[in-house]
């Protein structure tokens, strides 16, 4: 891959390489991969997420060579300039009606895609489901085992390139209308309630201890999460902004599936 880093970091910094031959195909040639789940915009190396920022660079630029055409599926039709996914049963990948993953995007064998949108560069692991009117950004990395509830937003990060994409680790649940952008990352089985909201600057409060421990940008793994309101002083007074609360764990003792549950009923969490 060390020759196709090189063509895109060049084709990045003088895009009239863009009209060579081997430019092109090294592009085309990430995106491939991308598409296959053999190279991810981020991926875990020594217990730490690293970002190739030149995959991301590789997507943009295939923005700029491909040209807009239309496609039709059935009684639908599209003018854009990603071709969609295609076969899911080869991939042994469920898909409802009103799906839509773009090509460049991975999902992993036994992925469940209700009504819902996969963008380009988004990374899905095996098991996962994403429910009925969910959104996964462009380059966002779900884990396995992941359950996005009905109406969830996972935000996008293209530009800039050095930025970090939303991650939701394995095991996770992420409840109904709750919004994750900016390249917050979520640790392993977090239970996210119904409607909450993380950017990168919004306060993540623990609060199940005798002191309040304060986070920004990452939900530690196991976390139950709520939505709540903190104090915020401003010119014309003191008024309520969104926070985030931790309000406890999910028991280590407990299986996997059983402890989403009973997370849920143990901290009275709505989803």
């Amino acid at each position: 891959m060390e020759n196709t880093t090189k063509l895109i970091n060049c084709a990045w910094e003088d895009r009239s390489l863009l009209t060579n031959i081997d430019t092109i195909e090294a592009v085309e040639k990430v995106l491939s991969l991308l598409d296959a789940g053999k190279l991810r915009v981020a991926n875990m190396v020594e217990e730490q997420w690293l970002i190739n920022d030149w995959v991301k660079k590789a997507i943009i630029l295939y923005f700029i060579i491909r040209k807009m055409e239309t496609m039709e599926v059935g009684m639908f039709e599209f003018h854009d300039k990603i071709p969609l996914k295609h076969n899911y049963a080869k991939l042994d990948v469920r898909v409802v009606p009103n799906a839509i993953a773009r090509y460049g995007s991975y999902l992993s064998p036994g992925v469940i895609l209700m009504p819902s949108y996969i963008n380009i560069g988004a990374y899905v692991g095996s098991g996962t489901m994403v429910d009925t009117w969910a959104t996964v950004g462009s380059c966002a990395q779900i884990g396995k085992d992941v359950h996005l509830s009905g109406g969830v937003g996972i935000g996008g990060v293209l530009e800039p390139i050095q930025a970090s994409p939303v991650i939701i680790e394995d095991n996770c649940f992420i409840g109904s209308r709750s919004i994750i952008v900016e390249g917050v990352h979520v640790g392993k089985e977090a239970v996210l309630g119904a409607n909450v909201v993380i950017t990168q600057t919004t306060r993540i409060i623990d609060v199940s201890g005798n002191e309040p421990i304060e986070f920004r940008g990452i939900v530690p793994a196991r976390s139950v999460v709520i939505p709540g309101t903190t104090t915020k002083k401003f010119p014309a007074g003191e008024y309520q902004v969104p926070c985030a609360l931790i309000i406890g764990t999910r028991k280590e003792t407990t299986n996997k599936k059983t402890s989403l549950n009973d997370a849920l009923r143990d901290y009275n969490v709505s989803v």
